[in-house]
C-alpha cells in the first residue's frame, strides 16, 4: 500500500531564519503525527539548518533541485552529492524548472539517474497546461513526460509522483478532485506499464496546484491520491500544520 505523503515546497521563499522559525513553528504543531510522511524542502541556503533541526523530527527533508554531474565547471549549480548529506529526497521535473528553465525530458531523466545513484529519492513532477488540457491532449502529454523521464529508470519503493497541472499552481485554481483522480488512475496505468519486476501499485502519487487544508481531505478521498505537493500553503505553519494533520485522520480511515 503507498505511503500516504505531504511534502512542502517553500521554492524561493525564506532566508535561513525564517525557515528556522517556520521549521520550528511546524515541529510543535505535529508532533504527534505517525502516520504520514512528511517532507519539507526549502532554498538550498537553509538545507543544513532545517536538516540539523530535523534530525530528531517526524519530518524529513528535500532540495528542490539537482545537476546532474556530480562534480564540473557549472557554475552556481549544485550536484547531487552536495545535498545528499543534508537530504533524502528531491523534487524534479517541476514545472517551473521546465518553463523558466528550459529543463527537458531528457534533462529530467539525467537528473533522476544522478539522484537514485547518489541515494537521493526523487519526487517527479509532471503536469500539463491550460492550452494541452483545452485541445484534450493533457493524458497524451503527461503519460510522454513519465515515459521520456524515466526511460531506463528502474521504479522502486520511495519513488514519489506529484501531478501537479500548471494551470492549478499557484492560482488558486486547483482541479477538482475528479480532473485529479482521472489523471492519476492513468499515471498509475502508465507506471504500470513501465515497470516488470517492482508493483507500481506500490508507489505514492501526489496531487499539486493550489492544496490548503479546506480541500486536502477531499483529494485525499480519491483510490489514487495519496497525499500532496504543497505550495503557498506550507509557508505558514498554522496552514500547513493543519494540512498533515488532516492527512493524519484521514489515514486511519
Amino acid at each position: 500500500m503507498p505511503d500516504t505523503v505531504i511534502a512542502a515546497n517553500w521554492k524561493m521563499n525564506t532566508t535561513p531564519k525564517e525557515g528556522r522559525n517556520l521549521i520550528m513553528e511546524v515541529t510543535s504543531e505535529i508532533e504527534k503525527v505517525s502516520n504520514v510522511k512528511i517532507i519539507v524542502c526549502p532554498p538550498f541556503t537553509s538545507l543544513a539548518t532545517i536538516s540539523s533541526i530535523l534530525d530528531k523530527a517526524n519530518i524529513e527533508t528535500g532540495a528542490q533541485n539537482i545537476h546532474f554531474e556530480d562534480y564540473g565547471a557549472y557554475t552556481g549549480e549544485i550536484s547531487p552529492l552536495m545535498v545528499s548529506g543534508f537530504c533524502e529526497y528531491v523534487i524534479l521535473g517541476h514545472s517551473e524548472r521546465r518553463g523558466y528553465f528550459g529543463e527537458t525530458n531528457l534533462i529530467v531523466n539525467k537528473k533522476m539517474g544522478a539522484a537514485l545513484r547518489t541515494g537521493l529519492i526523487p519526487i517527479l513532477c509532471v503536469g500539463e497546461d491550460t492550452e494541452t488540457r483545452e485541445q484534450g491532449r493533457a493524458k497524451i502529454f503527461v503519460e510522454e513526460q513519465l515515459r521520456e523521464s524515466l526511460k531506463d529508470i528502474a521504479l522502486s519503493k520511495g519513488i514519489i509522483i506529484a501531478y501537479e497541472p500548471i494551470w492549478a499552481i499557484g492560482t488558486g485554481k486547483s482541479a477538482t478532485p475528479e480532473i485529479a483522480q482521472d489523471m492519476m488512475s492513468h499515471i498509475r496505468s502508465v507506471l504500470c506499464s513501465l515497470s516488470n519486476s517492482f508493483d507500481a501499485n506500490e508507489l505514492s502519487l501526489l496531487y499539486g496546484g493550489s492544496v490548503n487544508p479546506d480541500n486536502i481531505t477531499s483529494y485525499l478521498n480519491k483510490i489514487d491520491i495519496n497525499g500532496a505537493l504543497v505550495g503557498g500553503a506550507s509557508l505558514n505553519a498554522l496552514s500547513f500544520s493543519k494540512l498533515v494533520n488532516l492527512a493524519e485522520a484521514h489515514s486511519y480511515i
